[in-house]
């Protein structure tokens, strides 16, 4: 659903639906994620509600690139010799796998609006909202996700290979997919450990 500029929205109502989402969520692992992805459509519609994020100033900064397998493949193959200058070789070798596997990514780049009165660090706090959303909107579509970096989102010439701008920083990949198995629970903070409560 969609609303026009100014129309009245839904007040927040208890959702039981909500709620059970939320308390389950998990990520899954990006190399387990696999076919059915999101069809075209829904994948807008994923996009369209990740952008439904906290954003001061309506500035906006972020953008999307969306990755099909065709892409990544080819930009593995390119991220392959630069895996050999990683600190750990074998294992920038191995993550390239998170890459290709899943039927889609959404590359999520923060990109500042440099000069504003909102401070860099609340447009950047926006970019990884967006990242949260899409993950939220795509378990909307019952689909799995994997919100990941890697050495590659800091290599300057790894990051070439995405398009990466100058002044763009990548908030992450959004790896969409069906996982086979049900992920298991792993541990969750001590939430009261981590909270205060000011009277």
């Amino acid at each position: 659903m969609t609303y026009s500029l100014g129309e009245e929205l839904p007040r927040p109502v208890a959702s039981t639906e909500l709620f059970d989402r939320l308390s389950s969520r998990r990520s899954a692992s990006a190399q387990t994620l696999q076919s059915p992805g999101p069809a075209p459509a829904v994948l807008d519609s994923i996009l369209a509600l990740g952008a439904r994020t906290p954003d001061h100033g309506k500035l906006f900064p972020w953008r999307f690139v969306v990755m099909g397998p065709e892409s990544r493949h080819q930009i593995a193959k390119a991220l392959r010799p630069l895996a050999d200058r990683q600190p750990d070789p074998k294992k920038a070798a191995a993550v390239l796998g998170k890459l290709t596997a899943p039927p889609v990514s959404i590359l999520v780049l923060s990109v500042p609006v440099a000069g504003h009165p909102v401070p860099v660090w609340e447009q950047e706090l926006s970019a990884g909202a967006v990242c949260m959303n899409l993950e939220h909107a795509a378990a909307a579509f019952g689909f799995s996700t994997s919100w990941i970096t890697d050495w590659y989102s800091y290599d300057t010439e790894a990051k070439a290979l995405f398009g990466v701008r100058e002044g763009e920083r990548v908030a992450g990949f959004i790896h969409i997919g069906t996982v086979a198995e049900a992920p298991l629970e792993r541990v969750r903070p001590d939430v009261a450990a981590l909270t205060t409560h000011l009277p």
